[in-house]
């Protein structure tokens, strides 16, 4: 886990319920599902979902892949490098 508030874990609820959490930004939203089984695709390492910058992040490959319109964009090249 992580230190930083705006940064959660994977949701384990799949109850369906929309919450401020996972609506994107342009107001998509992200499917708990989806997220419980996304990993990183370069580690397969399992990603934390930052709300408030609608990012996947990989700590193992200091990614941070983007979530457009409420879909995950898990291409290595759109993806920002973080520390």
């Amino acid at each position: 886990m992580t230190d930083d508030p705006a940064i959660e874990a994977q949701p384990n609820d799949a109850s369906g319920d929309e919450s401020a959490g996972e609506r994107s930004a342009e107001g998509g939203r992200v499917d708990p599902k989806l997220l419980e089984i996304l990993v990183c695709p370069l580690t397969k390492t399992t990603l934390e979902y930052d709300v408030a910058r609608q990012e996947l992040i990989s700590r193992s490959a200091h990614l941070a892949f983007p979530i457009r319109d409420g879909i995950p964009i898990m291409l290595p090249e759109e993806a920002r490098k973080i520390d």
